[in-house]
């Protein structure tokens, strides 16, 4: 992997992520509040909706920026590229870079997690605040909890969507091509 594709997956991949948590935030804390044991309305209702934003905003970057930095380096390790010399192989080496991906990605945003979920519960906690709490009550180890089945869920969604996404962009080139053929005999004519 070249140094400009290194930067590139870097800070596109965590702008996307960025902006995706960020535009979603509100969304992702009714759903923590929803499934609170304390229930919808102790946990804060609709109110302080962007509580834990901060944990978000800090992971969100760098999470992003881990998964497609590891994804692109991977394949090129691999060596794909657009065009592939054995496209039945393709498949398995997207599968297997945004595993890793995945696997990376989820060091940062495990730790994140779990400080944005426990504020959102507890809105009237800070981000800050409650990251000194479980650093105090359970050290680092806390801010892994639920690291395993963390992977385990978005493992499976990284094997079907980014072999898919690579295949709609062969496909995308593909027809593209195919249509700028047509109309440059077309327009022979």
């Amino acid at each position: 992997m070249e140094k400009r594709e290194f930067v590139a997956s870097l800070v596109a991949g965590g702008c996307a992520g960025m902006c995706a948590d960020l535009t979603l935030f509100p969304l992702d804390t009714i759903k923590t509040r929803l499934q609170s044991q304390q229930g919808f309305h102790k946990a804060g209702g609709f109110r302080g909706i962007y509580a834990g934003v901060p944990s978000a905003a800090v992971g969100s970057f760098p999470n992003a920026a881990a998964f497609f930095v590891t994804y692109e380096y991977t394949k090129s390790l691999l060596g794909i590229s657009a065009a592939f010399a054995a496209p039945h192989a393709a498949p398995v080496s997207h599968m297997l870079a945004a595993s890793l991906g995945e696997i990376v990605a989820c060091l940062i945003r495990v730790p994140t997690e779990v400080v944005k979920q426990r504020t959102q519960a507890s809105p009237s906690s800070t981000t800050y605040n409650m990251l000194l709490a479980t650093l105090k009550e359970e050290g680092v180890r806390g801010l892994y909890r639920g690291y395993g089945s963390t992977v385990l869920r978005e493992i499976p969604f990284s094997l079907v969507q980014f072999p898919l996404w690579e295949y709609l962009k062969v496909l995308k080139s593909s027809l593209s091509k195919l249509v700028k053929k047509k109309k440059i005999t077309k327009n022979n004519f």
